[in-house]
């Protein structure tokens, strides 16, 4: 049996994509060195996450891609990407910053508020707390 694969062309959408509002906790389970997050370094709010990232001590727990000024760079299609996992056939605007899941593949949230809480969260939490412990130990 053969079948026929068609050009990819985005299907009508009455309304604009939704946005990923996913929580870590919340569908999404808090373990080191499962997120990315893309970043710009023109762009307050990323400024507010990369600071959060830094203060709350999960820079080593958390991956960033700060994001160039040429649309067509190989991290835009990646973050293009993990939009697209996020919802078929994803046609929105990408935002930043946006907190992505390693291992799905798909953006966790792009709304600054959530990520600042969600930065928070894991570092209050006993899997991201021992892992800072135990990499500034081995510092010593």
């Amino acid at each position: 049996m053969s079948h026929t694969v068609l050009p990819r062309t985005p299907l009508p959408r009455p309304v604009p994509a939704p946005a990923p509002r996913g929580r870590i906790g919340a569908g999404f389970s808090p373990v080191p060195h499962r997120y990315h997050l893309y970043l710009r370094a023109d762009c307050l709010p990323s400024r507010q996450v990369t600071a959060a990232l830094a203060a709350l001590g999960l820079a080593r727990s958390i991956t960033a891609t700060v994001l160039g000024t040429e649309p067509r760079a190989a991290e835009y299609t990646a973050l293009r990407l993990a939009y697209e996992a996020t919802g078929h056939h994803f046609d929105g605007a990408l935002t930043i910053p946006a907190l992505v899941d390693t291992w799905s593949g798909r953006v966790v949230s792009d709304h600054t508020p959530d990520i600042l809480d969600d930065l928070r969260f894991l570092a209050a939490h006993p899997a991201f707390r021992a892992g800072s412990q135990q990499s500034s130990q081995q510092g010593s």
